[in-house]
């Protein structure tokens, strides 16, 4: 069996769990929270409710270039600020997701612990790679094929 790492900080113990949330900086707890909310039903609703309101108004100020540019200018700092919200949290997603699997690939006795951190190889150390599982994949459809037939030829 694989050796077993020193444990870590986190183990998901609530009162563990409770002194990861406070050592978040403000920064994550922010991201977290906006990307919380920004996808709720509600935050779609509260969009809607501006482009109608902003739409009612155009007759009021005659379709004018501040009326359009009000619109303009605020859907692109909403576009740009909503940009780095969604990377901070799908990079901090994605590393959690990182952390698990390669949890799994250590725990996992068979597993082949060379795949461990396999983000952070180059593309053609990548290419390499899924070339060599997309054979063995390739070669097990061939015996599941040929085991098929075998079956069917003894039936």
């Amino acid at each position: 069996m694989a050796a077993r790492r020193p444990a870590c900080r986190y183990t998901g113990a609530p009162a563990e769990r409770e002194s990861a949330m406070k050592n978040k900086s403000l920064f994550t707890r922010f991201t977290e929270w906006a990307a919380r909310a920004t996808g709720r039903p509600l935050a779609t609703i509260l969009a809607f409710g501006v482009l109608v309101v902003w739409a009612a108004t155009g007759p009021i100020f005659h379709y004018s270039d501040t009326w359009q540019l009000v619109i303009n200018t605020g859907t692109s700092l909403v576009t740009f600020l909503m940009v780095f919200l969604i990377q901070s949290s799908q990079n901090r997603d994605t590393e959690a997701l990182q952390i698990k699997l390669d949890e799994l690939i250590r725990a996992v006795e068979p597993a082949d612990n060379a795949l461990l951190n396999l983000e952070e190889l180059e593309e053609q150390d990548l290419d390499e790679l899924r070339d060599k599982y997309q054979a063995l994949a390739e070669k097990a459809r061939q015996l599941a094929i040929r085991a098929k037939k075998k079956q069917g030829a003894k039936a």
